[in-house]
């Protein structure tokens, strides 16, 4: 409950936010958010997803109703993005500038998982001469290197080395001296299952552990979704999950930023998926790493198992996973017409051969998973074992790792689905190389996130600029199970956006299925129509699409084209304000991830151009699974999940032009879906309110 002495409190906290910070803006929505996010803080189980489009002000709003309550309850407030741009942005500017103008003292941690941090065990391992690195008798592929490293990675690795040890950089890869390569980008982190925690010698040094126990004392903890979401998942004890890394959920109040990539993201936890060619390949690896651990520890028997008796289990696994194989081959021939084919089971139902299989390989590769922990306990708790004892560690580590996936899909591909909720996906792909790779994910994030966020946090509010269709949230709430006596809301924008910015349909005749009819007229429209005099985004929902637009349009206006995937995407956007600043004019050609979260406010960007509405891949598994569930119950997919998912993305999109309160300029959609569909109708009743420009087809 929402006290008097918390409302007091927030209202000075606004007040001196108003007359410190330097050309604010009171705004009502901005007003409506604060008050929303205090009331579902403060209320046991509390629940609140609000929309707030661009300009109103989102982190302050919820830095100062979160932090208030949080203070008045004693508990954690934990900030969970999708971006590490919006983590960064918390911590080194907004928080600080919250607290400071507000005069209020809080302790702040950041929070990422192991693979944001160095490893210093393994970047010593990695500068290492091999002769240093215990001339491993047991096998050479414990040596970090997997392949002789080029001149640019052991110098990335020497600088990397001398920047940590002289405490000029903390070990956030993310803020690394050096650009990292995959390949040492890889070598110099670890996961979980390759960290001894406690055990490694460089365990008072090591970033995730320096930043982790910084957790432990804050007051707001800013974190990354991926990393939510896996604390959440995992099991304290017996009975509860969560409060691992993170604050304990019962004691934190929960801020999910930019939280329409919460369901993909939840969905993806849960996903797990085997290469059966690459598994049984690695059992020969894993077996001379056992052996070289039972040599290292000197020991007859681990686990109740003598090496043979561990090695006749390997062989098992392997067979099992061979046969698995044949199985599946003798069953499914893929078309040679498909260029990436794949067998999905129909509503989830795998065939019965199949699913027996599956139930073996569970209870094998489990018997192995149980054995293998016990194998590595024994190597990380013996006394002095050098460099070869933390090469083992660390493999055997990631090997847990891989068989935990391992167990997680035989698992979903032998059990049956929960009669009250819809299916698991489960399917099979064949790669390039014509190998066999079984998948499998649940459909909706729904249900684990009702077990282990909505029914355990203190309390949580979502918010992000585009969470309905047109102020409908049910998809929304359906896709992040939110639970029904949960407030949602729809803050208006801002900005005056009838007056700054023009939504045009022009009257092209192709539809996007007449896919070189349309990417022939998309072409002629922009050479035509787009200033290339000024800065423009136009988006696309393929990379065929962009690539084909590309090799029509004129060589005139190629050159003013930057095309993701041709630089970074930081290099990309420098590039493209470096040349709309000198005057010259600059086009971005890009894909989803550019109609999300780009700040290209003023002439940086004056037009956007939607190529196409953004439905979904259709022959997507876990998408066709779901649809397909909701048609067997009488409901129509298209209409309760594509439409309003694409009517969000397109939303997106359009924020990509209005950033501030004087930006100008258009959105052009050039499908003409919205206009001659009946769905289209509602598409564009539910977009932001620009003034129309809609093009009649002669």
């Amino acid at each position: 409950m929402l006290t008097d002495d918390t409302k007091a409190a927030i209202r000075a906290a606004y007040a001196r936010l108003k007359d410190g910070l330097t050309g604010f803006r009171g705004r009502s929505s901005q007003l409506k958010m604060i008050a929303e996010v205090a009331k579902a803080l403060a209320e046991p189980a509390g629940a609140a997803v609000i929309e707030a489009p661009t300009g109103t002000g989102k982190s302050m709003a919820y830095l100062i109703a979160g932090l208030e309550v949080a203070r008045a309850q004693k508990k954690k407030l934990v900030i969970a993005t999708a971006t590490v741009a919006l983590q960064e942005q918390l911590v080194q500017r907004d928080i600080p500038q919250y607290l400071s103008l507000c005069g209020v003292e809080a302790k702040v941690a950041l929070a990422k998982g192991r693979a944001r941090y160095l490893c210093p065990r393994n970047l010593r391992m990695a500068g290492a001469e091999p002769s240093a690195q215990g001339g491993f008798d047991f096998d050479a592929e414990l040596a970090p290197w997997s392949r002789p490293p080029a001149e640019r990675d052991t110098k990335a690795i020497e600088k990397l080395g001398k920047a940590f040890e002289s405490r000029e950089w903390n070990g956030d890869i993310d803020t690394s001296p050096e650009p990292l390569s995959d390949l040492v980008r890889g070598m110099v982190t670890t996961s979980a299952g390759g960290c001894t925690g406690r055990k490694c010698g460089a365990f008072a040094v090591c970033p995730f552990f320096v930043a982790r126990r910084a957790i432990g004392d804050a007051d707001i903890v800013v974190a990354n979704q991926d990393l939510v979401l896996a604390d959440l998942t995992m099991p304290r004890d017996e009975d509860t999950f969560g409060g691992v890394i993170l604050p304990k959920p019962e004691e934190s109040l929960y801020i999910f930023d930019e939280a329409h990539h919460v369901p993909g993201k939840a969905i993806d936890r849960g996903a797990a998926d085997v290469h059966l060619a690459t598994a049984v390949r690695r059992i020969g690896r894993l077996q001379n790493q056992i052996h070289a651990a039972y040599s290292l520890t000197d020991k007859e028997s681990i686990g109740n198992l003598t090496l043979e008796q561990g090695d006749e289990k390997m062989l098992e696994m392997s067979n099992a996973l061979e046969e698995m194989e044949r199985e599946i081959r003798l069953s499914w021939t893929p078309s040679s017409s498909e260029t990436e084919p794949v067998f999905r089971a129909s509503l989830g139902q795998l065939p019965e051969n199949w699913k027996a299989h599956a139930e073996y390989l569970h209870l094998i590769t489990k018997d192995i998973q149980r054995w293998l922990r016990t194998v590595r306990r024994t190597v990380v708790e013996m006394e002095a074992g050098g460099p070869t004892q933390e090469a083992l560690s660390r493999e055997l580590g990631v090997a847990l790792e891989r068989l935990d996936r391992q167990v997680r899909t035989w698992y979903a591909w032998s059990t049956d689905d929960r009669e009250s909720g819809p299916p698991l996906a489960r399917w099979v792909s064949m790669t390039p190389e014509q190998q066999l790779v079984c998948h499998a994910s649940a459909v909706s994030a729904g249900g684990l996130l009702r077990s282990v966020l909505w029914d355990n946090a203190s309390a949580v509010v979502m918010t992000s600029a585009t969470l309905s269709a047109g102020g409908n949230f049910r998809g929304f709430a359906d896709s992040v199970g939110l639970p029904n006596e949960a407030v949602t809301i729809s803050l208006p924008s801002p900005f005056d956006l009838e007056r700054q910015a023009i939504l045009a349909v022009p009257a092209l005749n192709a539809l996007p299925d007449d896919r070189e009819g349309h990417a022939r007229e998309v072409s002629e429209w922009l050479a035509k129509n787009l200033d290339w005099n000024a800065g423009n985004l136009v988006l696309f929902t393929s990379r065929a699409k962009l690539d084909r637009v590309l090799q029509i349009l004129p060589i005139e206006f190629v050159r003013k084209v930057r095309a993701q995937g041709s630089l970074s995407k930081a290099q990309l956007i420098a590039e493209h304000c470096e040349d709309i600043e000198a005057g010259k004019g600059s086009t971005l050609f890009g894909l989803a991830s550019f109609g999300e979260g780009l700040d290209l406010p003023g002439k940086l960007c004056e037009t956007v151009v939607v190529t196409q509405l953004p439905f979904a891949v259709p022959t997507d598994p876990v998408g066709a699974t779901y649809a397909e569930w909701l048609e067997s119950r009488g409901r129509n997919p298209f209409i309760e999940v594509s439409v309003p998912d694409a009517t969000r993305l397109l939303t997106q999109y359009c924020g990509r032009l209005i950033r501030t309160e004087t930006d100008t300029g258009r959105i052009v959609l050039l499908d003409r879906r919205v206009v001659t569909k009946r769905y289209g109708t509602g598409m564009l009743r539910a977009l932001p309110p620009f003034a129309r420009d809609i093009e009649r087809v002669a």
